[in-house]
């Protein structure tokens, strides 16, 4: 199974940094008993691995060898590659420059690098055989891409940035069938290469007879793109752990703030945005 981090944005919203946003220190981890910084992209990665990810591509811009030294040629026994993105072209630019690599009988996992969601084991909850995407409640749907479901969760659209969204649910992460995404690769380049984003790009395929569904077992989600996401990610990170959800022997990661600072998922979802 193939993971795609599309790792080559600017991160205009949180800058400046020193490094590349997808290495922004949240929360820490335990390595062979030592606790370390936690880049916030570990925290999708290792959400892919335990998905059944075993081979990972890092998509990134030619400036971001920082993406590379960090995570070198494995993480916690995945393979990791990189593709370049040559300048930023959006979404769907991104998850296709990864493409090649992929052959169709093969399943892709895809999710955001500067996002913290749980539960952590949530792509397991989507179907291998279909473009399936992980969906959360949200509180402010219109700064998401929000998802709106029909009889038997088929999505009907995907609202980009609406005011006034159809839905609470918004996706977060999503999986499918390598035939499909070069499926979607074709319908792109057909249109111009004029997507973006892909919920507009899902649109177009909807239309043309393609077929996805949404899985509501996401239960939080934070965007950490800006100083108020990264400030919930931490108090949601403790709140995990007070809830036990890294208590797993398994779990790499340890609290990343006094829980005392925790508060429910409803305000980190608000202050995300």
């Amino acid at each position: 199974m193939w993971g795609i981090v599309p790792a080559a944005g600017i991160g205009s919203r949180i800058q400046p940094l020193a490094f590349s946003k997808e290495l922004l220190p949240v929360g820490s981890r335990l390595d062979a008993g030592i606790e370390r910084p936690c880049a916030v992209s570990e925290y999708l990665v290792e959400r892919m691995v335990r998905g059944g990810a075993d081979k990972i591509c890092f998509v990134i811009a030619p400036g971001k060898s920082d993406i590379l030294e960090y995570f070198g040629g494995s993480y916690g026994g995945a393979a990791t590659v990189y593709a370049v993105q040559p300048k930023p072209a959006g979404l769907c630019d991104a998850i296709f420059c990864a493409a090649p690599l992929i052959g169709p009988s093969e399943t892709v996992v895809i999710g955001l690098p500067d996002t913290v969601w749980f539960p952590t084991e949530g792509f397991s909850a989507l179907p291998d055989d279909r473009l399936s995407f992980l969906l959360f409640p949200v509180d402010r749907p219109e700064f998401f891409d929000a998802v709106v479901l029909g009889e038997g969760d088929d999505v009907i659209e995907i609202q980009v940035k609406r005011q006034g969204a159809d839905s609470q649910w918004i996706w977060g992460a999503f999986k499918l069938p390598g035939r499909v995404l070069h499926e979607l690769h074709a319908l792109w380049r057909v249109r111009d290469r004029a997507d973006e984003y892909i919920g507009t790009l899902v649109n177009a395929w909807l239309a043309v007879g393609g077929k996805a569904c949404g899985v509501k077992s996401g239960t939080a989600y934070v965007d950490v793109g800006t100083l108020n996401g990264y400030r919930a990610a931490i108090g949601l990170l403790s709140e995990a752990a007070g809830n036990g959800e890294l208590s797993d022997p398994d779990a790499r990661f340890a609290p990343a703030w006094p829980s005392h600072r925790s508060a429910r998922n409803a305000r980190y979802r608000e202050a995300a945005v």
